[in-house]
């Protein structure tokens, strides 16, 4: 049974309201203003609110934006039921974010279709949400026991066999031994690091000081460290000859040089994970109207447009088909970093030719 608040201050016309849903099996309760309907609101988390807009004291903007303020209460739908029928009144409510408008005098039919939209409405919501978590859910318990898995593996294995075989190991076998446990022992402190940094990032991003804080900074944009950075990258990986470099340094970003470099970071690693040795990984940027645009393109499996919508922390695509590594941290870590600095990040792709990553970020 639907949970229905009714916030009315003509006392006729909230008992009209409460008889129509109450006959119609709905779960109603009511409020005679605006203080206890956003009390009410708080505390019974409702399904859907019907509000008057014109009340003493709160009136019905006033309740909506208290409402949307809030975790809780934010996504419930809210019908407002107004005697204003002006656009004006309209494009008030709407902005502040109401899911309708009803002008009095309504019909009971109007008021029914109108509830029953905007309750099938957010129960599709609901279930498109229930979906992504679900897919998350299914995503960490592939992906995030594998990654930390393999490289305690490695770390087990190699120091068991030297605690075991010291005696009978060549000095060969111990140094090949030793290096394979520092790479597994990198790639689990770098997922670590990649998970920690996320969570950081999502509990920042709700902070409004330590948000103006973030930005605060001012980085001249490093293209010939970057140059190196990569480099390096392309030579860990084999992948040396395959690196073209093209970097404009006439600008000034709002991003401290640590952030900037781990968006590179990450784009790159993600680039030469998901294209094969031998193809051409190119890496440029160029400055338009006080932006600067950082593309990666790869020349390898590319993505679905279904696959780039889906896009998420922990979310790999065809794991059964492609064995790869990555928790799926490395591209939303870089899309949040920009998005935190006034940027964005773009994907667009070709399935089976080649995918291109776009960062914009604002020049100051």
């Amino acid at each position: 049974m639907y949970k229905i608040l009714v916030i009315e201050d003509e006392i006729s016309v909230r008992q009209n309201l409460l008889e129509l849903l109450t006959y119609e099996d709905f779960n109603v309760i009511s409020a005679e203003n605006g203080q206890i309907g956003v009390k009410l609101a708080q505390e019974e988390i409702p399904d859907l609110i019907l509000c008057d807009v014109m009340m003493p004291g709160l009136d019905g903007y006033g309740v909506l934006n208290i409402l949307r303020q809030q975790p809780t209460t934010a996504t419930i739908p809210l019908i407002f039921l107004t005697a204003k029928s002006d656009k004006a009144s309209f494009r008030q409510g709407m902005k502040l974010g109401a899911d309708d408008y009803l002008t009095k005098p309504f019909t009971r039919a109007e008021l029914l279709a109108a509830i029953s939209s905007r309750l099938e409405k957010q129960l599709i919501i609901h279930q498109q949400s229930q979906k992504r978590l679900d897919d998350l859910r299914n995503s960490i318990t592939k992906s995030l026991p594998h990654e930390m898995r393999t490289p305690l593996n490695g770390i087990l294995g190699f120091s068991e066999l030297l605690m075991k075989e010291v005696e009978t190991l060549s000095r060969q076998e111990i140094c090949e031994m030793a290096e394979g446990i520092y790479k597994s022992g990198q790639r689990l402190y770098r997922l670590v690091q990649n998970f920690l940094l996320y969570t950081e990032l999502e509990i920042l991003a709700t902070d409004p000081k330590r948000m103006q804080q973030l930005q605060s900074h001012k980085t001249l944009f490093p293209s010939m460290a970057l140059e190196k950075l990569m480099a390096e990258k392309a030579q860990q990986v084999g992948r040396y000859t395959d690196l073209q470099v093209d970097l404009q340094s006439c600008c000034c970003l709002q991003i401290c040089e640590t952030k900037l470099y781990k968006i590179i970071e990450e784009l790159i690693d993600n680039a030469f994970k998901f294209s094969t040795s031998g193809t051409r990984v190119h890496l440029k940027s160029t400055l338009v109207n006080h932006q600067l645009i950082i593309s990666l393109t790869d020349y390898g499996r590319g993505m679905t447009a279904a696959q780039i919508a889906e896009l998420g922390a922990y979310r790999q695509f065809e794991r059964q088909l492609y064995e790869q590594q990555g928790s799926g941290l490395g591209l939303i870590i870089a899309k949040r970093i920009a998005e935190l600095h006034g940027g964005k990040l773009h994907i667009h792709s070709q399935l089976g030719e080649k995918t291109v990553v776009q960062v914009v970020l604002p020049c100051i």
